[in-house]
């Protein structure tokens, strides 16, 4: 639970991975043969094996926004870092790396029923454009605060899309005695922004095969859109996304193997959104590609939600594949 909790509580916005990535190393560098940072910011984990090359993926980064405008009262406009909701910045606390916190509110005379993130502000308090800028300037990130909480096997916090995926990671290569593949454990960058830090990473390492491990949302609350994953029923073997079809052996081989090792697994197609797959299975000439995925309530808000059970499910699935 205490790595958890240092992943979470890391700001670390699309482009300014620095801190998560060094928690990783420090977990890592005793279970690694190589470990390697590359020009873009990923971090790549080797632990060599005499098989067929395997990449796994899951991204540093989270959600935030970008200083783009500071006005003459002080009051600053900015812009989404990644896939950022208006409604769920309403009132909510952001902060940036210098430790200036701020409040994300909306124009009132606006009203909310069309919000736009070009009808909100970003308050400091400040009284004037000169105050703010001794605090942030236009081009300074934040992140939404949330702090990581338990409710026994669940928890709550903000960037668990994808800290709970680089959990798994590290957890898994932790487990790993006897792979068979030679595997590179990637912990990529930009992902929110756009794929970026899969697709040069996979240029890089040019896998065999490749599997993202990333939250994906659930369809089991009130009202919710219709979808076949809940909370607590096991890890997510992804069928497809907006960004993949995953390819049918490694999707098969993904749930042959939870079958041989009573991993308990569910399955995902998701409607909306993508992961580092998308971005992989089309590197050079084309790599198999799948995905295992963390069922996760409000992904995309300070209050993400996952079951500590289907991450574990997820760790073991990790592991025995790289045994098998």
């Amino acid at each position: 639970m205490e790595l958890i909790k240092s992943l979470t509580k890391s700001n670390a916005p699309s482009g300014c991975e620095e801190s998560v990535r060094n928690i990783i190393i420090d977990e890592v560098k005793k279970f690694a043969d190589e470990i390697i940072t590359d020009t873009m910011g990923n971090l790549i984990v080797h632990k060599k094996g005499k098989g067929k090359k395997l990449m796994f993926a899951a991204h540093m980064d989270e959600i935030g926004i970008m200083v783009t405008h500071i006005q003459d009262d002080g009051f600053i406009r900015f812009a989404a870092v990644g896939g950022v909701n208006a409604y769920n910045c309403i009132n909510s606390k952001v902060v940036f790396a210098n430790g200036t916190t701020g409040v994300v509110s909306y124009e009132q005379t606006n009203g909310i029923k069309d919000l736009k993130l070009a009808n909100m502000y970003i308050d400091i308090g400040a009284s004037d454009k000169e105050s703010a800028q001794k605090y942030v300037n236009v081009g300074d990130t934040a992140c939404f605060v949330g702090d990581c909480a338990f409710n026994g096997n669940i928890v709550i916090s903000k960037s668990l899309d994808n800290r709970i995926g680089c959990y798994a990671l590290i957890q898994a290569l932790k487990k790993i005695k006897n792979n068979t593949y030679d595997l590179y454990f990637t912990f990529t960058v930009q992902e929110e922004v756009g794929l970026r830090g899969a697709r040069t990473s996979a240029y890089k390492i040019n896998p065999d095969m490749a599997i993202a491990v990333d939250v994906t949302r659930t369809g089991d609350t009130p009202s919710s859109s219709a979808m076949d994953v809940k909370l607590g029923s096991g890890v997510a073997v992804k069928v497809k996304d907006a960004s993949v079809i995953c390819h049918h052996e490694v999707r098969e081989s993904l749930i042959d193997v939870a079958k041989k090792n009573n991993i308990k697994y569910q399955l995902e197609v998701l409607e909306k959104g993508g992961t580092d797959a998308g971005a992989i299975h089309l590197s050079h000439e084309g790599v198999p590609s799948g995905g295992l995925s963390i069922p996760t309530r409000y992904i995309h808000s300070s209050s993400e939600m996952s079951d500590l059970n289907d991450v574990e499910e997820c760790i073991k699935l990790i592991a025995a594949f790289c045994e098998r």
